[in-house]
């Protein structure tokens, strides 16, 4: 069997902002209700639930952390953690050694350096143990409602591709092909938009662009 080899569209450079403007606003008007699908009430909340994602769902996170946040409810708490307790709570995330010496270390350092509270600047975020830049993003754009960059995690940097929004492969360099694309205050929302679609629509293995609503744009597009 021959097999079909469909060519990617290409979008002058004019034309790429109104392009991601419209992707944008079919991404909103498709899922009005996107957010992160991460369970929290507080910022410390977020920043555990957080690093406990990484290389895991959200949904096994969301069974994991009820009883995280009631047995150590504080900065404080979390800080004199006995490990082992910690990591039986945990592990079924995965990595549930080092996500545990993260959490122990993001309590004491949040203990000594910020009063027990999350700081809500990027600067002093990327300072704490297991908090890089996207996790940053994350807390800042939803926590605190603050843009200061675009969450890239695997399906923000799988779509961004596919769109035809970057042609980079490195988070920094995507989320720096991004910013200029889209207004300051969507930042935030373009990430769950993104993240959302890449869920239930454009998959790694098998994008379904059959029933996408941006299949008549975008530039992978199979049909």
């Amino acid at each position: 069997m021959k097999r079909t080899i469909v060519k990617r569209r290409r979008i002058a450079k004019t034309a790429l902002r109104p392009y991601a403007l419209e992707v944008f606003a079919r991404l909103k008007r498709e899922y009005p209700d996107a957010r992160t699908e991460l369970d929290y009430e507080t910022p410390l909340q977020l920043v555990i639930a957080t690093i406990l994602s990484a290389q895991c769902t959200d949904r096994r996170v969301n069974m994991v952390t009820p009883l995280l946040f009631r047995t150590f409810p504080t900065a404080a708490s979390l800080a004199d953690a006995p490990p082992e307790k910690l990591e039986e709570i945990i592990r079924s995330t995965g990595f549930f050694r080092n996500k545990t010496k993260s959490l122990i270390g993001l309590g004491k350092a949040l203990v000594e350096r910020h009063n027990g509270e999350v700081p809500d600047s990027m600067d002093a975020l990327v300072k704490l143990p297991g908090v890089g830049r996207k996790t940053a993003n994350v807390i800042l754009g939803n926590a605190f409602s603050k843009n200061e960059g675009i969450v890239v995690d695997t399906h923000v940097a799988r779509l961004s591709l596919r769109l035809g929004l970057t042609k980079e492969v490195d988070p920094v360099r995507i989320e720096q092909d991004l910013m200029p694309l889209f207004p300051r205050e969507d930042w935030a929302l373009l990430s769950h938009l993104l993240i959302f679609h890449g869920r239930r629509v454009c998959e790694a293995r098998r994008p379904k662009c059959e029933i996408c609503v941006l299949k008549d744009i975008c530039p992978s597009s199979t049909v």
